[in-house]
């Protein structure tokens, strides 16, 4: 019998000392001699290293001396561990018993996998936080079944990407990719590198009976709603393969305009220019960037627009008109029929 994977935990902190000690005391009793723990503080000042030592001082801490944001300290924390399996896991998620073993064990029982998550639950596990990432060809992506009751599907299954809050990466796989991009530094890093594994040819994944508990609120504001914009573009730009931005980019032209009048709406049209501002400012990066992502592509473009979806169900969305939905739908539709059966 072959002996299960070691696993490195990595916990990204941010004046997240007051949180530790629950996350921590439901996590360790599941862990091995073989794992690792590692807490990486973002240049803190609530000393997480006192609760380490009080809690958990099998731990090690990575002490940053500036904030690198969420994607920043995860690839520091997967840089100074060495198991095959990286679990990267919010600091106020709550692990439930048996889901790290559930969460190991897939990675010989879903060999194509290269990435996936534990079904992340709220309000003390009676809802779903996410089932897996949507992700909308406008390069939009939110918690799949957010705020529905618990699925009764107990068998692994695929996703469009996997949530960073409770997230297991092959280290194989987030080593070819280069784990997460640093310059997003937070916010669609787990979305932007889900699309790249699948690029690859990995499968991104959900493990239903593995549980871990994170309440999240959507909070709006401009400083959230930047990243999210820039980020949207800069993964758009990265990952989409060539054919299908070419289709889409018309599409993504005039959605953007339009968008720009909802911001001007909900207030924040601020922040949604000034995140225009910055991806044609970085517009060369990114274009160099979207060179080395692609020259790695083994998935088709059909294969890869398979993971995207033309439905905007999301909560976070509100309820956009009836003939934006249909207009939408109708164009990819029409996109999707363009690609297949293409083999590019």
């Amino acid at each position: 019998m072959a002996t299960a994977p070691a696993v490195a935990v990595v916990i990204v902190t941010y004046k997240s000392a007051k949180d530790l000690p629950t996350t921590l005391e439901a996590l360790l009793p599941q862990m091995t001699a073989d794992d690792e723990l590692v807490v990486v503080d973002c240049a803190s000042d609530d000393d997480p290293g006192a609760v380490l030592e009080r809690v958990a001082p099998r731990a090690r801490l990575l002490a940053l001396s500036e904030n690198l944001g969420f994607a920043g300290g995860a690839n520091a924390g997967v840089a100074a561990t060495s198991a095959p399996l990286v679990f990267l896991l919010n600091p106020d998620a709550r692990v439930a018993p048996g889901a790290l073993d559930a969460l190991r064990a897939a990675a010989s029982e879903q060999p194509t996998w290269g990435a996936w998550q534990a079904l992340v639950t709220m309000h003390e596990g009676r809802e779903v936080n996410t089932s897996g990432g949507v992700t909308h060809w406008l390069g939009f992506g939110w918690a799949g079944a957010c705020g529905e009751p618990l699925p009764a599907v107990r068998a692994p299954y695929e996703t469009s990407f996997a949530s960073g809050a409770a997230l297991i990466v092959r280290r194989e796989a987030w080593t070819a990719a280069g784990g997460f991009d640093a310059e997003y530094f937070m916010y669609g890093e787990d979305l932007d590198l889900a699309l790249r594994l699948r690029l690859m040819g990995w499968g991104v994944g959900v493990v239903p009976t593995a549980h871990v508990e994170h309440d999240y609120t959507f909070t709006k504001g401009d400083y959230k709603w930047f990243h999210l914009e820039r980020n949207r573009w800069w993964t758009l730009l990265g990952a989409y393969p060539k054919p299908l931005l070419a289709l889409l980019l018309p599409a993504l032209i005039v959605f953007d305009v339009a968008l720009l009048a909802v911001a001007a709406r909900g207030g924040w049209a601020g922040a949604k220019l000034r995140a225009q501002v910055a991806v044609l400012r970085t517009l060369p990066w990114a274009l160099r960037r979207r060179g080395r992502v692609q020259a790695q592509r083994t998935a088709s473009t059909a294969q890869f627009a398979r993971g995207l979806t033309s439905s905007l169900d999301s909560p976070y969305l509100g309820k956009p008109p009836r003939p934006l939905l249909a207009m939408q739908a109708s164009y990819w539709r029409g996109v999707r029929g363009l690609l297949g059966g293409t083999g590019v």
